[in-house]
């Protein structure tokens, strides 16, 4: 009879699988001994795995690479990553190997690129994506940046008013995008993004404002749909219409070479995750083509902005199950050592589901459980539709510690948490450990930031 845990993940998902394996009941994650840094660092401990986000960027570029040969693609792809999903140090100076652009969304964005500038890692002429609706402090910002030697920067405008601010702050040509303002699907509370410039008004805001500008240059035209890329009706439609307006915008402008289909890419949540990445560069590649092609217009630069596919598989979170109670006759609740409205705030906020898998006790038989955080909050709790709505676990024992993990969390959590500051209950904010692989296969490990101290919680509330 097949009762460990280890058979019903074999029976239920295909598994191992690329980046999980399992040897002698314990769990490893792209060949990471994680109870070795159970033992090591204790919990809980988020975690980066560096590899993991140039890996991502570089299969992506073999993707394109592959699909503008089998179309005859004759313009080029360019990769940006979108800083929103982590600002973190760590994680711009490893896309950076990669020779890729970035994307910024807010004034201290910018701050950052002059920052990378200084410690060396870029030149003035990186190119950066602006993208977002301004503030005066983000426009000035990048006035004085393209002032003083960032050629590459490019606004993407937002609005009417942003051009006229740019215009007079900034002494020299530079380049311009513009956003379209695309149709939400129906079942979302509004009908068009508040972000961009409506379909009908592109054209005439190009003829009167940006045509015979002395300085400004359209070079980009942008298009971003909130629930990612997907194959489905809504998203054909909406690139076909973004097609269109590209097309009418060519004929008036030659300058326009650029089309940034923006980010959404998803991250693997489930070990029964399927999605075919490059189908989908294929079929944009192929239909992005075909359509220039029958408007006899030059097809252009495809640039993306991916950020939760860039960073969000490289990061991690262990906990230990703390105890058990037993509510009701039915339901038992396992008690991480943490929170996760604080640490895993999007399963919080918008109910986001993540991988998550015991670390140790494979061979151990399993039950049915919910996961409780340690705030006094009844929303901290975790339930995964993994499993038919049902998360299992290795029966628990209070002499056997049992650890769980959440993969593929690099992406905002830690935005949207507030890295550092002060969280529900005063739970402090976990160890965060960075790991590293050398040419030889060997693992390397660092603690970039220790747990949080009561003494500094109190030093941020003033005591």
């Amino acid at each position: 009879m097949k009762i460990k845990y280890y058979d019903l993940i074999q029976q239920t998902f295909d598994f191992p699988q690329p980046e999980f394996k399992v040897e002698e009941g314990k769990l490893f994650f792209h060949d990471i001994p994680l109870m070795d840094l159970i033992e090591k660092f204790g919990t809980p401990f988020k975690f980066n795995y560096l590899p993991k986000i140039s890996q991502n960027i570089q299969q992506t570029k073999r993707w394109f690479k592959k699909a503008f040969k089998e179309n005859n693609y004759k313009n080029n792809y360019r990769y940006c990553y979108c800083t929103k999903s982590s600002h973190f140090s760590f994680v711009l100076e490893e896309v950076l190997k990669n020779k890729i652009s970035l994307e910024t969304s807010f004034s201290n964005d910018m701050e950052i690129i002059r920052k990378i500038y200084k410690k060396g890692l870029v030149k003035q002429d990186i190119e950066v994506i602006c993208n977002g609706f301004k503030t005066d402090e983000y426009l000035r910002t990048i006035s004085e940046m393209i002032n003083g030697g960032f050629s590459n920067i490019i606004p993407v405008l937002d609005n009417f008013r942003e051009l006229d601010l740019l215009s007079d702050s900034i002494d020299t040509t530079f380049n311009v995008g513009i956003r379209i303002a695309s149709e939400e699907e129906p079942k979302f509370e509004f009908y068009t993004s508040r972000l961009g410039i409506g379909y009908r008004d592109i054209v005439p805001f190009y003829a009167q404002k940006i045509q015979n500008h002395p300085h400004a240059r359209l070079k980009m035209l942008h298009f971003f749909i909130n629930t990612g890329i997907k194959d489905t009706s809504y998203y054909w439609n909406e690139l076909y219409k973004c097609l269109r307006v590209y097309a009418r915008l060519k004929k008036l402008a030659p300058e326009v070479d650029s089309l940034n289909i923006g980010g959404g890419f998803p991250i693997k949540t489930s070990l029964n995750f399927e999605y075919d990445y490059y189908y989908m560069i294929n079929e944009i590649t192929y239909q992005i083509k075909k359509f220039c092609e029958e408007e006899g217009v030059e097809e252009p630069t495809i640039y993306t902005e991916f950020g939760s596919y860039t960073v969000g598989e490289s990061g991690g979170i262990i906990y230990k199950i703390l105890n058990q109670k037993r509510q009701n006759d039915r339901e038992k609740w396992n008690m991480i050592n943490s929170s996760f409205m604080t640490t895993l705030p999007d399963s919080w906020a918008i109910s986001r589901r993540f991988l998550m898998l015991p670390i140790n006790r494979w061979e151990d038989s399993y039950e049915r459980v919910f996961l409780g955080g340690l705030t006094c909050d009844s929303d901290d709790y975790y339930n995964s539709e993994q499993h038919v709505n049902a998360i299992y676990l290795p029966i628990y024992s209070e002499d056997k510690p049992l650890y769980i993990g959440f993969f593929n969390t690099g992406a905002y959590q830690d935005s949207i948490s507030g890295f550092g500051g002060i969280h529900h209950c005063l739970v402090p904010q976990p160890k965060h450990i960075l790991i590293d692989k050398n040419k030889e296969g060997e693992f390397s490990y660092k603690i970039f930031r220790e747990e949080q101290t009561y003494k500094e919680i109190l030093d941020i509330l003033g005591y």
